[in-house]
């Protein structure tokens, strides 16, 4: 796991306010399903995003921000379960192209809570591209807390709005250590200020 490439030298630079370019690429599929090209247009639009990421690089994570907000907004009772999809984009896009297969097919060999260990350490050690200027927290191998979540950054809910990174965690953990694994978010930074933002993996 360890020889694991979720980046480029590149992203190193100004990693502080950066965030993977597929907090945007992956949401696009998904609103093209739910309002077509124009749909995609406007809340692009909205959101103040003039030109999609190439994949290439590192992105401002206020972009991303703007979008996942918007999408809030603009479809409020359609909006967790897209994101959750383009989560689960991000994961297949990271299956297919970051985590190299012979650590993949080590992992799914392993009893699951060995294969949770490790996949939690790899994704602590890569947290920062998707995780952006926030922390993310391993409190165990199927426990994850983001601290001061840049995607919900200003944000007041009654409601988890995470829906997206639980997205990512649930289907890394479905693919790579039993398909039986879920993931939900119990606490959003949304909720209450300085909360942290907490996944729990579960094994159905």
């Amino acid at each position: 796991m360890a020889r694991s490439k979720w980046r480029t030298s590149e992203d190193g630079q100004n990693a502080a306010a950066l965030i993977g370019p597929n907090a945007i690429l992956q949401m696009l599929p998904v609103l093209d399903q739910w309002g077509g090209q124009e749909g995609r247009a406007r809340i692009l639009a909205a959101a103040g995003i003039d030109q999609v990421p190439d994949g290439t690089r590192m992105i401002p994570e206020e972009d991303a921000a703007r979008l996942h907000r918007q999408l809030r907004h603009d479809a409020p009772e359609r909006a967790a379960p897209m994101a959750a999809e383009a989560g689960r984009r991000t994961a297949d896009y990271i299956l297919a192209h970051r985590i190299p297969r012979p650590a993949q097919r080590v992992l799914k060999a392993l009893p699951p809570f060995a294969a949770a260990r490790l996949l939690s350490r790899a994704i602590s050690r890569n947290a920062w591209t998707f995780v952006g200027s926030g922390t993310l927290h391993v409190r165990d191998a199927w426990t994850f807390e983001i601290e001061a979540n840049p995607l919900i950054a200003g944000e007041v809910s009654e409601h988890c709005l995470c829906d997206w990174h639980a997205g990512v965690f649930g289907h890394l953990y479905q693919t790579l250590v039993t398909p039986r694994a879920t993931c939900t978010e119990v606490s959003c930074g949304a909720q209450a200020p300085g909360t942290r933002c907490r996944f729990e993996v579960r094994r159905a």
